[in-house]
């Protein structure tokens, strides 16, 4: 049934005549009647009586007039559902713990009318959340992935680069030192549970192994970060690299030391995503906020060559 002739039949229905729905639509009188008598012969009944003050409804008219008010209202409810700004913005920020989840919460604290929604895609590498934003799953992702890998209809670009830090237990060599070089990691077993083949992060390590010469596995079963932890304080040889500010707790008594990296400062650099030509308001305000009040990053960065800049 052709929408635009129902709000056309409930015009007339309303005004009482052909010229005053026309002239309240912005079309001809003649428009008009081509689109009730189009609607008539689909309903295969008589919906409006001419008469000489303009028009009338039938009894089928009468009947179907309040059915086509709700029809009306439910297509303006669903177009308001989807324009740019009425639904939330759907961003994917991979872990609540990690760097992307606190620039969106910071996002949202400096501006709390904003309507968005922070979901995490965690099982999925960048070529899966890529479709999820292309499907219209979400609106955007936070990944790390080289320029030339960005399909068409993405729009992709390096807001968030967040430095790397060592995290270890209070009888670790290093426990006690101000800052370390990545080097100076060489020979210490670096544990990151959770690294899957295939996905964005995994090369990151594997590029950063490379460059300083560590020893970083996934080795053994991942029970969580508290495991983790946990195995970090009862460690003296045991570390794991961390990004500055990701929020991971644990027991005072274990006494974990959080060890900047420089000289260089190894950084991930989160690359945001969306749909090309993207209007909402939020991703727009967002992608500014990033652009203006992400952390500093020292001069002396290392990335890996693929990511670009």
């Amino acid at each position: 049934m052709d929408v635009e002739a129902m709000r056309t039949f409930v015009a007339v229905a309303e005004t009482g005549q052909f010229q005053a729905a026309a002239d309240e639509l912005e079309i001809s009188q003649q428009a008009v009647s081509k689109r009730i008598a189009t609607l008539e012969k689909h309903l295969e009944v008589t919906l409006l009586v001419r008469t000489s003050r303009g028009s009338r409804l039938s009894l089928d008219g009468q009947v179907l007039l309040p059915h086509a008010k709700k029809v009306l209202t439910a297509v303006e409810q669903a177009e308001q559902a989807v324009r740019p700004g009425s639904r939330p913005l759907r961003v994917d920020v991979l872990n609540r713990r990690i760097a992307p989840a606190q620039a969106v919460y910071r996002f949202y604290r400096s501006h709390p009318g904003m309507n968005l929604d922070a979901v995490t895609l965690s099982r999925e590498n960048a070529a899966q959340a890529i479709q999820a934003v292309l499907e219209g799953i979400v609106d955007a992702s936070f990944r790390a992935l080289p320029g030339g890998q960005v399909p068409a209809g993405i729009s992709a670009e390096r807001l968030l680069d967040t430095p790397l830090e060592v995290l270890v237990g209070p009888g670790h060599p290093l426990a006690d030192a101000p800052w370390v070089r990545p080097v100076d990691l060489a020979g210490h077993r670096i544990w990151i549970p959770g690294i899957r083949t295939g996905t964005e992060w995994a090369a990151f390590y594997r590029a950063l192994s490379e460059a300083f010469g560590l020893s970083i596995d996934a080795l053994g079963p991942h029970f969580g970060d508290e495991a983790l932890m946990d195995a970090l304080a009862d460690s003296a040889s045991l570390a794991t690299l961390v990004a500055d500010g990701d929020r991971y707790l644990w027991p005072q008594i274990h006494d974990l030391r959080r060890i900047p990296l420089h000289d260089p400062t190894p950084v991930y650099p989160h690359v945001l995503l969306s749909r090309t030509g993207d209007q909402h308001p939020v991703l727009t305000a967002l992608r500014d906020h990033l652009r203006t009040s992400g952390p500093r990053t020292p001069d002396d960065v290392w990335a890996p060559d693929w990511t670009g800049r």
